[in-house]
C-alpha cells in the first residue's frame, strides 16, 4: 500500500554521542583534581549515550518494580521485584565507582571523578542513582562507629554489585540506604515515635513505621529512632548474621510522580534488631555527614538533570524547520537555548567545585569543610528549585513532540522535582543554610572568600557580592527573608565561578540576567547584545 504522506521535518535520534563531551565538566575535572579520570568518564559517557543504555533506563520506568509480602505458601518474603535492566544500570554504576569507593582509595581528585560519573551515568536513568547515593554517603555516618566500619565499609566500597537478600559480611559488595521520616514528622525527624530498646547483645530492638525508604532491598539501612537517651542513629541489616530476616516489614511501595524505577516502600519496624551508631540522643548529629553528601548528589542530580535537558532542546532545535528557518537560528528561540544552556552550565560548574571541596575536606582540609557545609546546603537550594522550570521550558522547546513519552522529556520532567524534595525540601534547605551560618560565622566569612576571589572581573557581580554582605547584615525577619537570602548567595557563587573558570560569553550572559535588577522570570529573557551561538555551540552534539 503507497504511503498517504513523505515524512519530513522530523528530528534525527540523538544516538551515538558521548554525554561526557561537556566542556564544564572535564574543565571541572581537570581543576579538581581528577584529570587522571578521564579516560574513564568519557568511557562511561559513551555507553551513557548509546541507545542500549537508553533503552535501559525506559524499559524501568514502563515496567516499574513490584512488591512480593508472600510467597505461595503465606510466609512473609518482604521482597521487591525489578526488571533486569536495573541490575544492568546498577552493575554499570558500581563497577565504575559511583557508590562509595571514593571513600576507601588515596589519590587527590576521587570524589571528583566519581561526581562526573555520577553526572554523566544519571543522565541515562536517575532512579537507580539513589541507592548508589545513599551507599556513597553512608561512610562518614558509618565510622563514627569504627568497628561496624571495619565490617562494612570495604564492601560498601567493592566495585561489585552483588544482589540477594544474605548476610552482609558474607557478599562480596553492598547496597546501603536510609530510613528517617515518619507520618507524624516528615523533615521533623525529631517527631520520629520509632521505639530503640537495648537488648543484652548490645544490639537493639526497633518498633515503628517508616514513611519513606527508598531502595528497601539494600543490604544495610541508617536509621533514626528513640533510644532512652534520646533520638538515635542504628545499622539495621535486612538479613541477620544467623541468615534469619530482620523483622524489617515492607508495608506497600508509593506511587510516585516520577522516581518510577526505583521503589520507595513504607515499611515496619516489627522488633527489628540494629546496631546503635554514635551515642544515644546524638542521631541527628552523626547522621548529618550521610545528609551531607546525598546532598552533594542531589546538586549534581539536578545539573545532570539540566544538561540532559538543553542537549535534547538544542539538537531539536537544531534540526527542526519552522516558518522557513531552523528552530536554532531564530533570535526569540536562541534566547531561550542560550539561557537553558547558562542555567546548566552554572549549576555543573558549582556542583563540580563542591565536589572538589569534599575530595579536600575527605583529606582534612578544614577550611575547604567549613566552605562546603553551608555551600552545599545553598546550592542544594537553587539548584535543584531550578530544575524543574528548566525541564519544563527545555520539554517546551520540542513542542507537542516533547509532551509524548517516546521523547523522554516527560520522564525527565517528572524526576526534576525529586531533588529539591529529598534531603530536605526547599526551606528545611534555606533553613538550614541560616542554621549553618548562626553556628559557625567562620563559613560566611568562608563563603565570601570563594566569591571574592572573582573581585574586579565583573562589575556587575562586585556589585551582586556588595548587596549581599548588606542584606545578611539585616538581621530583622531573617528566617521570613531565607529563601531570597539563599537565592543571592546561590548566584554570587555559581557568578564568581563562571567569571573565574566559565566560557566568557556563558559568564557574561550570566551576570547580565541572575545579577540584574530586571532579571526576567521566564527562560529566554536574556538581554540583547550576547553572544547566544558561542553559548549555544557548548550543548550541541554534533
Amino acid at each position: 500500500m503507497p504511503a498517504t504522506h513523505e515524512v519530513t521535518n522530523q528530528v534525527p535520534p540523538i544516538d551515538g554521542y558521548n554525554v561526557a563531551d561537556d566542556p564544564t565538566l572535564l574543565d571541572g575535572m581537570r581543576k579538581y583534581g581528577a584529570d587522571w579520570a578521564e579516560r574513564e568518564v568519557r568511557e562511561l559517557g559513551k555507553l551513557a549515550g548509546s541507545e542500549k543504555a537508553r533503552e535501559w533506563g525506559r524499559l524501568v520506568n514502563t515496567y516499574p518494580p513490584a512488591l512480593k509480602t508472600h510467597d505461595r505458601f503465606g510466609n512473609r518474603i518482604d521482597e521487591v521485584e525489578f526488571h533486569p535492566h536495573w541490575h544492568d544500570l546498577m552493575k554499570v554504576a558500581v563497577k565504575n565507582g559511583l557508590q562509595a569507593s571514593p571513600w576507601l582509595m588515596l589519590r587527590d581528585g576521587e570524589h571528583v571523578a566519581r561526581a562526573a560519573k555520577f553526572y554523566v551515568w544519571s543522565q541515562v536513568e536517575a532512579g537507580h542513582t539513589c541507592p548508589i547515593s545513599m551507599t556513597y554517603a553512608a561512610i562518614p555516618a558509618l565510622r563514627v562507629e569504627p568497628e561496624l566500619a571495619r565490617q562494612f565499609e570495604g564492601k560498601l566500597g567493592a566495585r561489585t554489585y552483588d544482589y540477594g537478600l544474605r548476610v552482609p559480611t558474607e557478599k562480596n559488595g553492598l547496597i546501603a540506604g536510609m530510613s528517617m521520616t515518619e507520618k507524624q514528622g516528615g523533615s521533623d525527624v525529631r517527631a520520629n515515635a520509632t521505639v530503640a530498646k537495648p537488648t543484652a547483645s548490645g544490639m537493639y530492638h526497633l518498633v515503628g513505621h517508616k514513611w519513606f525508604t527508598s531502595a528497601p532491598m539494600s543490604d544495610l539501612f541508617l536509621t533514626l529512632a528513640q533510644a532512652p537517651g534520646g533520638l538515635t542513629c542504628f545499622l539495621l541489616p535486612r538479613v541477620l548474621p544467623d541468615g534469619t530476616r530482620n523483622r524489617i516489614l515492607l508495608q506497600r511501595l508509593k506511587d510516585k510522580l516520577g522516581n518510577k524505577s526505583n521503589a520507595s516502600a513504607e515499611i515496619e519496624y516489627d522488633g527489628a534488631l540494629g546496631w546503635r551508631i554514635g551515642e544515644e540522643g546524638r542521631g541527628v548529629r552523626t547522621i548529618i555527614a550521610m545528609v551531607n553528601n546525598t546532598r552533594l548528589d542531589c546538586a549534581l542530580g539536578g545539573a545532570s538533570g539540566m544538561r540532559l535537558a538543553v542537549v535534547n532542546a538544542v539538537h531539536h532545535c537544531a534540526h527542526r524547520r519552522a516558518f522557513g528557518a531552523l528552530l536554532v537560528d531564530q533570535p526569540l528561540m536562541a534566547n531561550v537555548l542560550a539561557d537553558l544552556t547558562v542555567e546548566s552550565e552554572a549549576a555543573t560548574i558549582v556542583s563540580m567545585r563542591l565536589a572538589g571541596a569534599t575530595d579536600l575536606a575527605a583529606n582534612g582540609d578544614r577550611n575547604e569543610e567549613t566552605f562546603r557545609r553551608l555551600a552545599l546546603a545553598v546550592t542544594k537550594y537553587w539548584v535543584c528549585k531550578r530544575a524543574p522550570a528548566h525541564a519544563a521550558e527545555a520539554l517546551e522547546c520540542l513542542g507537542g513532540n516533547g509532551y509524548v513519552e517516546e521523547s523522554g522529556m516527560p520522564r525527565l520532567y517528572r524526576e526534576a522535582p525529586l531533588s529539591s524534595i529529598w534531603e530536605g525540601s526547599g526551606n528545611v534547605a534555606a533553613l538550614d543554610a541560616l542554621r549553618a551560618m548562626a553556628k559557625q560565622p567562620e563559613s560566611v566569612e568562608a563563603f565570601f572568600a570563594e566569591v571574592e576571589l572573582a573581585t574586579g572581573a565583573d562589575v556587575r557581580l562586585d556589585t551582586a557580592v556588595a548587596h549581599l554582605r548588606k542584606e545578611l547584615s539585616d538581621l530583622a525577619d531573617l528566617e521570613y527573608r531565607a529563601r531570597r537570602i539563599v537565592e543571592r548567595m546561590a548566584l554570587v557563587l555559581q557568578g564568581s565561578l563562571l567569571v573565574r573558570d566559565g566560557h566568557p560569553a556563558v559568564a557574561s550572559a550570566f551576570c547580565a540576567s541572575r545579577l540584574a535588577e530586571d532579571w526576567g522570570v521566564a527562560f529566554g529573557t536574556l538581554p540583547a547584545g550576547l553572544d547566544t551561538s558561542a553559548i549555544i555551540d557548548r550543548a550541541r552534539t554534533s
